[in-house]
């Protein structure tokens, strides 16, 4: 334990980093922008399929944007690129504040998804993957605590401001703190973390990453391309399993009120048990990250996706009351596991130098994913499905993912991939 503090205390400033990141990010997603959907619609005269589509066409673009822009955090200074992700994320801020027209909601909600929700974790995560390599998986979870701890905080910051100010200046104050405090604060450590460790971080592109501590040949035999990895079978085996949690959960959550009404759950029962859905979620952020950096990402693929397997055997067939915080508090168990897991792999597989593009590649294809799932889950549950028969579907494509994965996590050895 001592050993471990005194190595994470050495990255203390970048740590921080990253997980400032990924709070910030909260700014996108789309548990808070959905607290400002009545007054919208409202505001813009929008049926709910209306507003929906927008925010849906926003949604989609950003994820195409992501795979072409993440990438760049691999040439230009990170000081530089995350000056751009947070002044894009405050920009998108100022036009929903301005937006007189409901077409202007599509540019708002597109900077906000993409500099939010997008490429703010997409910074700190690649960032952490890349630079700290002993503790990886602890470090990723670390960051990414952020993620619960803006779940719990901006929603009722953002509900006191619309209460106090109106939801126009909401935004204003959002985009102020953004420039005014979140931008400083991110420069200042990375400057501070340049100081405690070389090569200095705030004005190092990735071309000089031979300059680090991982010996230039570990950095010649793990140079994979967005290319290589586009040509490596592993790559197709292991992206259904990890895509899988985000699409099937999102799609779970965004159609939770027939699912509980055919359940007969109630609403205040189901938000109940989002507390326990959120407690498991830490859990597995704080265990996920050592267990990684054990016995290595790839060992875990075979066997991350079990818990959301009898998740949903508890939500299809398991009766009354009780069976919502299990298979919610099962669900977030996966949840916590499928980002550290995400990105500890990456650099495991594939080396550092390329690892942005092949990390934003990866985000726009769970963009993607996320995007089209509820809307596939929503023509099943039109065409008559039960809530056990759609359970029974998801469950069959979680088993064939672990099939699919199961040959790339048995490899030996599980770390690192073989040299390109």
């Amino acid at each position: 334990m001592k050993a471990l503090w005194r190595e994470l205390r050495a990255h203390r400033f970048l740590l921080s980093f990253g997980f400032l990141m990924v709070f910030l990010s909260g700014h996108g997603q789309t548990f808070l922008l959905s607290l400002y959907g009545g007054v919208l619609r409202e505001t813009f005269t929008l049926s709910h399929s209306g507003y929906g589509g927008l925010y849906s066409l926003a949604t989609l673009m950003s994820g195409l944007l992501v795979i072409w822009l993440g990438r760049a955090i691999d040439r230009i200074p990170l000081a530089r690129f995350t000056t751009a992700v947070i002044v894009g994320a405050a920009c998108g801020a100022v036009l929903l504040a301005t937006a007189s027209v409901a077409w202007m909601l599509i540019p708002a909600f597109l900077l906000l998804r993409l500099c939010g929700q997008g490429l703010m974790a997409h910074t700190a995560q690649t960032t952490i993957a890349r630079r700290i390599e002993r503790r990886r998986g602890t470090a990723l979870s670390a960051i990414n605590l952020g993620f619960p701890l803006a779940e719990a905080l901006m929603p009722i910051t953002v509900v006191a401001l619309m209460l106090a100010v109106g939801w126009r200046t909401s935004w204003w104050v959002l985009a102020g703190g953004l420039l005014l405090l979140a931008l400083p604060l991110a420069l200042w450590l990375l400057r501070a973390q340049a100081r405690v460790s070389a090569p200095t971080l705030a004005d190092q592109s990735t071309e000089s990453v031979r300059a680090d501590d991982t010996p230039v040949s570990d950095l010649e035999a793990m140079s994979w391309t967005r290319a290589d990895v586009l040509q490596d079978r592993r790559f197709y085996q292991i992206l259904p399993a990890l895509l899988a949690p985000p699409i099937l959960i999102t799609a779970l959550f965004f159609h939770q009120v027939p699912i509980a009404q055919a359940k007969g759950w109630s609403l205040a029962l189901v938000s109940s048990a989002f507390s326990v859905f959120a407690a498991s979620h830490i859990a597995a952020l704080v265990f996920v990250g050592p267990l990684i950096d054990r016995v290595g990402a790839r060992r875990l693929l075979g066997v991350y996706l079990l818990p959301l397997v009898v998740a949903l055997g508890v939500v299809g067939y398991w009766p009354g009351a009780i069976a919502a915080p299990i298979y919610l508090g099962l669900a977030g168990l996966c949840v916590g596991t499928s980002g550290t897991l995400m990105g500890a792999l990456w650099p495991e597989l594939y080396g550092i130098r390329h690892l942005g593009g092949i990390r934003a590649m990866v985000h726009g294809a769970m963009v993607l994913g996320t995007a089209a799932g509820p809307v596939l889950i929503g023509l099943l549950l039109d065409a008559g499905l039960t809530v056990a028969e759609l359970s029974l579907v998801m469950a069959t494509y979680l088993v064939v993912a672990i099939v699919l994965v199961w040959p790339v996590a048995l490899a030996s050895p599980p770390a690192p991939s073989a040299p390109r």
